[in-house]
Formats: C-alpha cells, sequence, structure tokens
C-alpha cells in the first residue's frame, strides 16, 4: 500500500517546468503574502454557532473548512512534487499545529481533518476538537510511536534522517506506518493560528521533509479604520498570513485560494453551516486550538 494516493499531472507547462527545474528544494522557492479580511461577521457567526449548538468554534475551524473548500476549487494547489513531477493528492487534507505541554516542555504535533472538502462544519469542529484532545492526552499512537521513534536519532544525523524520511515517504510514496511514522501526519496544508499568541503577522517557513507546500496563519483579530459604504468606520479584521511552494503554486492559484477564503469569511452565514433554528441542549465544552 503507497504512502499516499496520487495521480501524476500530465499537462504540465513550460514555466511549471523551468520553476521546478529552477529550485531543488522548498528552501528555495517560497513565497509570502498576506490578505486581510473583515471578521465582523465571522465572529458574529461563531458566536451564534456556539450558541445554538453548544459546540465551542473557533476561527481554527472556519480556516480549515474554507481551505477544504479552495483546495476544491483549485485541486491544483493540492499537489506535492516526487522526482521533479507534480502530483496531486486525491484526497485534501487538513492539518492544525496543536500545543502539547508535558513536564514543563512545549512541543508541536498536528492534528489533521482529511476530506476537508466534504466535511460539514460542524462535522469538522467535532472531529477536530477529538483530534486534538487525543494529540493532547497523548492517545494518538501513531503519532506518539512517530515522535518516539525521532527522539531517538542521535542529533548528528538529525539532517540526513529527515531527508531521507521525506525521500521515502513522499518521493518514493512508501508507507513507513509500520517503522512507527504516521500516514500522512500533515496532509495538503498546515494551520497555525499566530492570533492565539497575540501576533498580526507572522510568515511560517515550509518544511522541507513533510512536503507541505501551503502554510497558513491567521493571525490575531483587532479593530481597524475600514470602509464601508464610502465611510471610514471601525471594523474588525484579520491578517490571513501564508507561505506557497512556488515550485507548482503560482499567483493564479494564491489568487482562487485568496479570493475563497475572503468570500468564506466574510460571508459566513451565506457559505458555512446553515444554523438550527433553536439552541440545541449545550454540550461539554473542548479546549480548541486557536
Amino acid at each position: 500500500m503507497p504512502h499516499l494516493e496520487l495521480i501524476p499531472k500530465t499537462d504540465i507547462s513550460s514555466f511549471r517546468k523551468l520553476a521546478i527545474g529552477s529550485w531543488q528544494t522548498t528552501y528555495d522557492p517560497t513565497v509570502y503574502g498576506t490578505l486581510q479580511v473583515r471578521m465582523d461577521k465571522a465572529l458574529a457567526y461563531i458566536e451564534a454557532f456556539r450558541q445554538r449548538t453548544g459546540i465551542r468554534l473557533t476561527v481554527t475551524h472556519l480556516m480549515t473548512k474554507a481551505m477544504g473548500e479552495a483546495l476544491r476549487r483549485c485541486p491544483e494547489a493540492n499537489a506535492l512534487l516526487r522526482f521533479n513531477k507534480i502530483y496531486l493528492r486525491k484526497q485534501v487534507t487538513i492539518s492544525a499545529l496543536v500545543v502539547q505541554t508535558d513536564e514543563g516542555k512545549v512541543d508541536l504535533t498536528s492534528a489533521k481533518i482529511d476530506d476537508a472538502d466534504r466535511k460539514s462544519l460542524r462535522e469538522i469542529a467535532l472531529e477536530m476538537e477529538e483530534a486534538v484532545r487525543r494529540v493532547r492526552e497523548r492517545r494518538d499512537v501513531a503519532m506518539e510511536k512517530g515522535k518516539g521513534t525521532i527522539q531517538k536519532i542521535p542529533y548528528m544525523f538529525l539532517n540526513l534522517f529527515t531527508k531521507l524520511l521525506g525521500f521515502l515517504m513522499y518521493t518514493l510514496n512508501l508507507d513507513l506506518s509500520g517503522i512507527g511514522m504516521p500516514k500522512d501526519a500533515f496532509g495538503s496544508v498546515i494551520i497555525t493560528n499566530v492570533g492565539s499568541l497575540g501576533l498580526d503577522t507572522a510568515y511560517v517557513p515550509l518544511v522541507p521533509y513533510t512536503r507541505v507546500p501551503i502554510f497558513v496563519a491567521p493571525g490575531a483579530v483587532k479593530e481597524a479604520a475600514v470602509v464601508e459604504d464610502g465611510k471610514i468606520v471601525v471594523g474588525k479584521v484579520m491578517n490571513v498570513n501564508a507561505s506557497f511552494d512556488h515550485r507548482f503554486i503560482d499567483g493564479f492559484h494564491a489568487g482562487v485560494l485568496a479570493n475563497t477564503l475572503r468570500e468564506m469569511l466574510e460571508n459566513p452565514f451565506e457559505k458555512f453551516d446553515a444554523l438550527p433554528a433553536a439552541p440545541e441542549a449545550p454540550g461539554e465544552p473542548i479546549q480548541a486550538a486557536g
């Protein structure tokens, strides 16, 4: 069984081939960008969703659903490189970075949502909360086994190990779950909510061995002067910061992704789940990611 289900892309433009040939790794071709979105309606939607369902919805959940829809609309951005050839993923998987604390030590790991483009916001919120809980309580067996394997690698061999890991899992597309490496741990996109740290703008570096070509870092929601109906008013805004692998993601793809995020976050009552007419029995509050 392969590590990922992939489809080779055949209609490659000459520009894309030159881009692939110009840069050897994701260290080289990173492009950074920031999209500022109005969040007044999104915040109102989050509050209404919480009140009517008892589910603790967060900005990270909205971003996960919106990125899933963005990749559905732009499947060419849901890809990776193998032997300098673009392969499209069959599945849209979004992961969120989660902070783990254990005996004074702080660690980062991921909670992922498979088929994020097909799931409702409610399904994503509930599944991510369970994934976050499992990760923080160290009940994710595959993830913990993988982290245990990495801990055994001597520091002097770490660079070689991560290069070998990426080569085996993504270039050769081998399933290494049998030796403790979780299958597709990071997915198509990684979301890390830097707003929870009080940051408005931060650009996350691409991590070569993960082969994830898009990192998205929503910032803190803040008040700012905005133009509304020709007048300057105070509004809630958020920076959506992103890092892209320019070898196969360019301005066209970024435009589709950005326009989808803006459309959904600024029109949440129309674009996300329809809210129930009356409040449901509240569920147990769960600590969410971002």
